[in-house]
């Protein structure tokens, strides 16, 4: 595998086609506990965490924080799994099952953060892999990054399927008071067989949409990204309303629908769990995508267009604007008065 540019190692015998990281530098462990049965995790200590987005990209945002590569949700879609080819791993089982973990993450993201060359640019999280995967139950990573960024004052997005990140809760809120932050959740739809199916290491859309209650009633704006939604399986008018109405239903401040994209990776895996699952759908799938990795506009638009429609019908409005940088300063400390000996004191 190739190993060696997320090692914070330097080598000046470096040939010109390294390969992305040092297997010197990797430690590879398994667990015993049901939870991770089948799982590899590849600990390595990367060199930067801070990865600036390709311009070329539709993201809205310029910088992404990603301390795992792979992901145990195994959602037959992901976009990402192509990224595992990069490691010569493979894009199917293997990025379910091959977990790599940034173990210095969070000691790095400081350190990055506290440079002259950082200006506090919006950081997004989640747009990769899941960071609250199972496997931040064990490694932890989460927390040491947000208090990192709340230290800094530097503003944030949280994308997630995890029910996890509610742990975070106290340090999401502390982060909340100095910058601005966004939390969404994502849940394409609520039918608990195509859930079980398409995204069967997640948990069940309706733990996700209870996190998001937790998450607006201890004053976390949270939104929900709706996606995907998924083409002649979840796209049914019947399904859209039941997915927004309990969106709705739980205090979600916003919805944003977003049709099923198959990029070259994900549509290979996918069409392979199409065939064996629901082989009547492909002839229709290649010619829905027979331009490329999107859905057609028209498609996009009458998805969109559905999904505004019920939400302004559920009350669901605009997420409100967060608040600004702030980072407050240390208050000043009283010099002790009178000639006697004085106690020190930690506080």
């Amino acid at each position: 595998m190739r190993w060696d540019n997320l090692t914070d190692r330097t080598r000046h015998d470096r040939p010109a086609d390294a390969a992305l990281f040092g297997a010197d530098a990797v430690t590879t462990r398994t667990f015993d506990t049901p939870e991770f049965a089948g799982i590899t995790f590849h600990e390595i200590r990367a060199r930067s965490i801070l990865n600036r987005v390709p311009g070329a990209s539709r993201m809205p945002f310029e910088w992404t924080v990603n301390p795992y590569r792979g992901c145990t949700h195994a959602c037959v879609y992901c976009f990402a799994r192509k990224t595992h080819s990069y490691l010569d791993l493979d894009t199917g089982t293997g990025f379910d099952s091959q977990i790599v973990v940034k173990v210095n993450a969070p000691e790095l993201l400081r350190r990055q953060l506290a440079s002259p060359r950082w200006h506090g640019e919006h950081v997004a999280m989640g747009t990769n892999v899941d960071c609250y995967q199972r496997a931040e139950g064990r490694y932890r990573l989460m927390p040491g990054i947000l208090a990192a960024l709340r230290d800094h004052a530097n503003p944030f997005s949280i994308l997630t399927k995890g029910t996890l990140i509610l742990r975070d809760l106290d340090l999401l809120r502390q982060s909340a008071e100095r910058a601005d932050i966004g939390v969404s959740v994502s849940v394409g739809f609520t039918d608990t067989e195509l859930w079980r199916t398409v995204e069967p290491g997640t948990p069940a859309p309706q733990r996700r949409l209870e996190a998001v209650r937790t998450l607006t009633d201890h004053g976390i704006d949270c939104g929900v990204l709706m996606a995907p939604v998924i083409p002649f399986l979840g796209d049914d008018p019947a399904q859209l309303r039941a997915t927004v109405r309990a969106i709705a239903a739980a205090g979600a401040t916003s919805v944003t629908p977003l049709a099923l994209h198959l990029r070259p990776g994900a549509r290979e895996w996918f069409m392979a769990w199409l065939g064996r699952h629901h082989p009547y759908l492909v002839r229709r799938y290649e010619r829905l995508y027979t331009d490329g990795a999107y859905a057609p506009k028209w498609y996009q638009r009458r998805i969109t267009r559905q999904v505004h429609e019920l939400a302004e019908e559920y009350g669901i409005g605009p997420t409100r604007a967060g608040m600004p940088r702030r980072i407050p300063q240390p208050e000043p400390v009283e010099e002790p008065t009178g000639s006697g000996p004085t106690q020190l004191t930690l506080l």
